[in-house]
């Protein structure tokens, strides 16, 4: 098990989620900002730009600009001269830039944005689930995914250095469930300006567009060169795998606060049954682990913090003794009728010798409640699954029948 937080409680302060993530972006010391306000993540940019009115962001540009692709295409010009770029998102806004998170990548620009979770559109839904970020997982982003506030606020931090390491180079979203996450008041310790200093240090890239020394940045590659953009991307991920976990372990020598890198585990040892999540929907899970431990119940919880990079020998290590594994998601790859981190997971297991069971349920869709008895439910049809090895593969939860 992975070493528990140790949060110092005397420096607590109840903010709102969305200012604890403003403040540490501030803390960060951007060069540019550059965001369109959409809904749930609309406050972090209000406090942002109040900050900057303020002038608490010392040698920093804001840029008010007409969409999210603009504002995403700014930061393209930001990052390859040099600067430190950060934006915010969600839901049509961050699909609306999908273009350019191409670019972004493929430029090998360490920008770092904030994607606050929400349902896509049609029907038009502003509540919670991981559709639109999952929607660009193969664009060539990291992609983390924070359990509660403060490992949001901590993940900021974290994700740019991640993306500056000279070694990775690539933009990364930190994402966030909207307004469970969000728009929550609870008790947060802000990032402290001087560790931050000595955790993330000025940015100072090696290659930027610069009239003294010429460059061209994602320059036409015709058939003979294309293929080897494409291999150092993934090359890039793959060596980011550590630099995730690196990121982690020297935030907590220097904050005192731990979440695992790529994963995290929750009562795995000795667990028959392993739940996989990623989000808030964590805390729920936590407190039916509890209940179910205290019955004598051998239930475990994998959280995956970094969906891109795709953890596979992490995850094989944490569930090769389980007897089941249920995986939940926040969304659905339609025509396949499978959430997309069940699909990662299963293929973890391909040419290997573990031969665990694996179940997905597709839950929490367009901000619909988890409560802990569908949480109860799906362990008891895994405990089906663990005695008799008859399954459903993948399912939906709490389907409406008189609405279908």
């Amino acid at each position: 098990m992975a070493p528990t937080r140790n949060v110092n409680k005397e420096k607590m302060v109840v903010v709102e989620g969305s200012y604890s993530i403003a403040h540490s972006v501030k803390i960060c010391r951007p060069n540019v900002i550059s965001a369109y306000p959409i809904t749930p993540q609309t406050h972090i940019v209000e406090n942002l730009s109040q900050f900057m009115a303020d002038g608490e962001i010392p040698n920093c540009e804001y840029i008010n600009v007409e969409s999210e692709f603009s504002a995403l295409s700014a930061l393209v010009g930001a990052s390859a001269v040099g600067a430190r770029s950060y934006s915010a998102t969600t839901s049509q806004g961050l699909e609306l830039m999908h273009e350019v998170l191409f670019n972004v990548s493929g430029m090998r620009l360490p920008v770092v944005m904030t994607v606050i979770n929400r349902a896509v559109s049609a029907p038009i839904n502003i509540w919670n689930d991981q559709q639109d970020s999952i929607s660009q997982r193969d664009t060539g982003w990291i992609q983390l995914y924070a359990e509660d506030t403060q490992e949001m606020a901590d993940m900021t931090a974290q994700a740019f250095k991640i993306a500056e390491d000279k070694d990775v180079l690539l933009p990364a979203m930190v994402c966030m469930d909207g307004f469970i996450l969000s728009h929550v008041y609870e008790p947060v310790v802000l990032l402290e300006q001087d560790l931050v200093d000595k955790y993330l240090p000025a940015y100072n890239p090696e290659f930027v567009l610069d009239p003294k020394n010429p460059k061209s940045f994602g320059a036409f590659a015709d058939p003979s060169t294309y293929t080897e953009f494409r291999f150092l991307q993934e090359k890039a991920m793959g060596v980011a795998l550590q630099k995730i976990e690196d990121a982690a372990n020297e935030f907590n020598e220097l904050f005192g606060r731990y979440y695992g890198g790529l994963i995290d585990e929750y009562d795995t040892e000795d667990a028959d049954i392993i739940i996989m999540a990623m989000g808030s929907v964590i805390g729920t899970i936590k407190d039916v682990i509890d209940a179910r431990r205290s019955k004598g119940e051998k239930v475990g919880l994998l959280k995956v913090r970094s969906f891109r990079p795709f953890p596979k020998e992490a995850i094989k290590k944490v569930v090769k003794d389980a007897k089941v594994v249920v995986v939940l998601d926040k969304n659905i790859s339609i025509g396949l009728n499978e959430g997309a981190l069940f699909t990662e997971t299963k293929s973890c297991f391909y040419n290997t010798k573990i031969d665990v069971p694996v179940v997905g349920y597709m839950i929490g869709h367009g901000g619909r409640d988890i409560p802990m008895g569908t949480i109860e439910n799906i362990i008891d049809e895994a405990k089906d699954v663990m005695s008799s090895g008859i399954k459903v593969e993948s399912q939906f939860t709490d389907i409406r029948e008189e609405l279908i």
